[in-house]
Formats: structure tokens, sequence, C-alpha cells
């Protein structure tokens, strides 16, 4: 076996299997014996519940915040940087270039290479174009043990018309005042002095189907905040959601009525043994879980929309049982069942292996095509096959970032 290995997965497979039978010695043999660390989302996640339990954190990021308090960015560094002081004789390193902007992936990718000098790198990747360029041989995971991967360099099969059904029409149609769903005029954000947006000019339309880009920290988040109506600065800015002005006696939760939202970060906080029909029932009334009985029109509303996802006849199975790409589907028709006039995905590829990638991809083309619900999708990936019309840029600068239309 090489130094160096990528042991490329879907996410059909155990990866947390995988990764502790890496750890323990058993899996690769040249590793037996030797103090290994783990690069990962698990292990930020690991450090974030210390800070929460004890109040402290063991992990500054470059601008002395906690792990909690910073960016995908700031945290992964900080990572890599205290796993390196605490000089490892191998690092697993799974999922490296998740939710991270293209300067972020490069400085973390020449990490890693200089690090690989020294060291070996064992990368776990469910995405073809992550494997690290300094990686000699990838491998991938069956059964419990990894096998040379031969094809790996052949073009991900892609699957035509996975969704055959028609999209689903609303049970009833939510009302909105006006065409224009989100207007931002010169609006401007800053936090205990530091600007974080500047003059930001822009608008989402009915029907529009749009990609939200930006460095980490230029003011993604605060945006989606001051739509989803989280954010407190909103009021006494100029803004207008719905066709109504921000401040004019809204409350968050009537914006919230017109609004789906998916976040990757959402699979964490389903935790609960629902089947798959009452996860997407629970979306006619956006709570976790279902605690209403809902009526026959809400049940066979969902019965289409799982026909469409191909999922009727496992309809009574557990939720927690699909692979994380068939969890994602559910929780984004969850967010579409109701047909809001605005649907939020942020970063809702991260994890996500090529194939599943394909698939989400299909979907919501298939929802911007076929339904009058505007689209909002936050990444630094441009996914091959996502087709948005518009793309939204935040550019930072030293007075709060700026903002731009790309076509």
């Amino acid at each position: 076996m090489k130094k160096h290995i990528a042991i490329y997965v879907s996410n059909k497979d155990d990866k947390k299997s995988l990764i502790k039978n890496i750890l323990s010695g058993n899996l690769i043999e040249s590793l037996n014996g030797l103090n290994g660390a783990l690069f990962s989302e698990i292990t930020i996640n690991k450090f974030i519940e210390e800070e929460k339990r004890h109040g402290r954190f063991d992990i500054a990021t470059k601008n002395k915040h906690s792990l909690m308090k910073s960016s995908e960015g700031e945290r992964k560094k900080a990572l890599l940087k205290h796993l390196i002081a605490s000089k490892p004789e191998y690092l697993v390193a799974d999922n490296v270039f998740g939710n991270l902007d293209v300067q972020s992936q490069e400085e973390i990718a020449l990490t890693l290479e200089e690090l690989s000098k020294s060291i070996p790198v064992i990368q776990i990747s469910n995405r073809k174009k992550d494997v690290l360029p300094f990686i000699s041989k990838v491998y991938r995971f069956e059964g419990k043990q990894i096998i040379p991967f031969e094809n790996f360099d052949n073009p991900t099969p892609k699957l035509k018309h996975y969704f055959i059904q028609d999209l689903p029409k609303p049970l009833e149609q939510v009302s909105v005042e006006s065409p224009s769903l989100v207007k931002f005029q010169n609006v401007s954000v800053s936090y205990l002095e530091k600007p974080i947006i500047k003059n930001i000019c822009w608008e989402i339309k009915t029907g529009e189907f749009w990609h939200l880009i930006g460095p980490n920290g230029s003011g993604k988040s605060t945006i989606l905040s001051l739509i989803s109506g989280d954010n407190p600065k909103a009021f006494n800015q100029d803004i207008y959601l719905f066709g109504i002005k921000k401040g004019s006696g809204e409350s968050v939760w009537d914006i919230k009525k017109k609004i789906g939202y998916f976040t990757s970060e959402m699979l964490q906080g389903f935790k609960r043994s629902d089947t798959i029909e009452r996860m997407i029932i629970s979306g006619f009334y956006d709570s976790v879980g279902l605690y209403k009985y809902p009526n026959e029109g809400q049940i066979l509303k969902a019965h289409e929309w799982l026909k469409l996802l191909n999922m009727f006849d496992i309809k009574n199975q557990n939720f927690q049982t699909l692979s994380q790409g068939h969890k994602r589907l559910v929780l984004i028709v969850r967010a579409m069942v109701k047909h809001p006039p605005l649907l939020i995905l942020d970063e809702p590829t991260n994890g996500l292996d090529d194939l599943d990638t394909i698939i989400f991809s299909e979907l919501i083309n298939k929802i911007s095509k076929e339904s009058h619900t505007a689209i909002l999708y936050v990444s630094h990936r441009h996914e091959i096959g996502l087709a948005p019309d518009y793309i939204y840029e935040l550019i930072p600068n030293d007075k709060g970032s700026i903002g731009r239309v790309l076509k």
C-alpha cells in the first residue's frame, strides 16, 4: 500500500465505522500501533460540545474566537493547526473541503500537502474531484475492508429522469402581497462596530432561482437571517419581505410560514424515530415531529410527494434508516410540501456523494421549473447540472461586503 491513500465512500457506507477501524489500526496494517489524529467535522463537533459543557475552549481560531463562534473555514484551519501541533504519526482527513470557500480550500490543501511530506495522510472523500493531488492510490470501502478502486477516473454514471412523476400541486396556495419576495435597498449591517455587509441592493421575485456565493465570513449567514426574520438588525432597514416592509407589524412566524428552509446541519437536529411519511406531513405544521392528526388532503398530498421520491412503498420505514442522501431528499420535500413562496437551501450538498448530488440537482431543477417557488441556493460549490437563473456574489470589503449580480 502506498504512503498516502484516499478511500472513496458513498452515502450508503458506514463512515463512522470506517473511521473507527482506521484509527484502531484494524483496517490498515501499516498504521497499527501508530498514534493517529482525525481531521473531521466529527472532531470539531466534539470540541464544540466540550465548549458548551465547560464554558471554555481548548482550540482558538486565528482571531482568538471559540470554534462555536467561528465560521467553517476558521474552524477547520484552527483544528488542523491544533492537530499538527499534537504531532500525530498519521492523519485521517475526512470531508476536507465541506462548507469551505475557494481560498480556504486552497489553504487547507497546501497545509495537508506539506504535512504529507512527514506523515501518512489517509483521505476519506465522497466526491471524486475532492481527492487531494498528492494522493497516490484510491480505495473503496466494501463490507469491512478497503479494496483498490480500479475505475476511479471513470465519470459517475448519470441517472436520467430519476423523478418521473409531475411535481405535486399545492394543497392550498400560500398568499403573498407582491411578486417581489425579498427586496433589500442599501442594507448595511455591523456587529460590535465591525461592518459585515454594506449597501446591499438585491431583489428576489416569484419563481426565480438564485445562487448566493461569497467567501466564508462575507455575510451570507447575515443575509439569510435578515430574510428569515431571525435578525433584529433587520428593523430600521429598507427591507421588504413578501411585499411588506420589515417592522410593519408582521411577526417572525408570519415570515417563516412563507419560507421553506433546508440546511445540511438540520440532519443533526432530527433524531426522532418518525416514519418517512410522518416526516413529510410534519412540513404542513413546520414542526419537528407530528403532534396533530393530519387531514385526508394532507395525507394524500404527502403520498404524491412520496411517489415522486420513489419512496411510497417504504413510507412506513423509519426516517433514520435512510442514507444521508435520501434523508436530504425527504427534508427538502418536507420544506416544499406547502409550496412556500421561497425555498432556502443552505449548503445542501455538503457531505453528499457524487451520485446523490446528481439526484439532488435533478430535484431542485424540477422544483424550479414546475412550481412558482423561488429558490435561494447558498453554497461555495457550483454543482454541475444545477441550473440557477442568477448568481448574487458578496465581495468582502473593509467597509463591509458589497454585492453584485452575475448572470
